[in-house]
């Protein structure tokens, strides 16, 4: 039981708080670089929020199910795995309707205040930038989950923090360079 002690968890949590730190730092810069486009256009301010937690809230779920695919036995190798395979195809289900239900509401909000975009643009924008943000991100939460089991890490420890994070740096990044594929900005 001493893996449960006050100081074990202090000491395997750090780092990950120390990681998770950085790099919401680093996308907050992000952010920060492109105020001038975001303020011209506050119908992206509200679509960004909720288009970036899209992938790390279903990144966080899809590592859950693979921690505890662990924690029971059933999952160790990656290759023709069905817990995985599941697992991954559940989330991208979940993660695109969330991506189609937010582009969906953010054109009715914005067409109700008067600032809206065309549905077409903003539907792609959220399709576009969450399909890349679910891709990067399932594959990251994959790496770091069987990583951290490989290496005697739990993953409820690791997975979350950092994909919880990962998911909003990969998500401002999609988004802007989404943006600017579809030239809205």
């Amino acid at each position: 039981m001493s893996y449960y002690t006050v100081r074990g968890i202090i000491t395997r949590g750090f780092p990950i708080l120390l990681v998770t730190s950085i790099i919401g730092i680093f996308s907050g810069q992000i952010l920060n670089l492109e105020i001038g486009n975001l303020v011209s256009m506050p119908i992206i301010l509200v679509l960004i929020p909720a288009l970036i937690k899209i992938g790390g809230d279903t990144g966080s779920m899809l590592g859950a199910r693979l921690s505890s695919s662990f924690h029971m036995g059933l999952g160790s190798h990656l290759h023709r795995n069905p817990v995985v395979r599941n697992s991954v195809i559940a989330a991208l289900i979940v993660g695109l309707s969330a991506c189609t239900f937010v582009g969906i509401m953010v054109w009715i909000l914005g067409t109700a205040l008067g600032m809206g975009m065309p549905f077409t643009k903003l539907m792609a924008l959220c399709l576009i930038a969450g399909t890349f943000e679910l891709i990067v991100v399932f594959s990251a939460t994959i790496f770091i989950a069987f990583a951290s089991h490989r290496f005697g890490v739990d993953p409820d420890d690791t997975v979350i923090p950092l994909i919880a994070t990962l998911g909003d740096l990969v998500g401002v990044i999609g988004i802007f360079v989404t943006m600017y594929i579809l030239n809205i900005i």
